[in-house]
């Protein structure tokens, strides 16, 4: 699992407010926590935005630093 992606939902405090803020079901969030697939590209960009650059979407989805590159 992506620690970024836990450090994410701790940081809204419950899967379901990271759901929330992020535009996606709870259920995808308990996904990204148990490891079982990541985010999207836009929904890591968009946690970036949300959270005024507090995680960067290539933390959250590093193939995004792989296509920059």
């Amino acid at each position: 699992m992506n620690d970024s992606l836990k450090k994410l939902v701790e940081h809204f405090e419950s899967q379901v407010a990271a759901a929330k803020a992020l535009n996606v079901k709870q259920g995808t969030v308990s996904g990204w926590v148990r490891g079982v697939h990541g985010c999207s590209a836009e929904t890591a960009f968009l946690a970036e935005r949300v959270t005024n650059g507090l995680f960067k979407a290539a933390e959250l989805r590093p193939s995004l630093s792989q296509q920059a590159a």
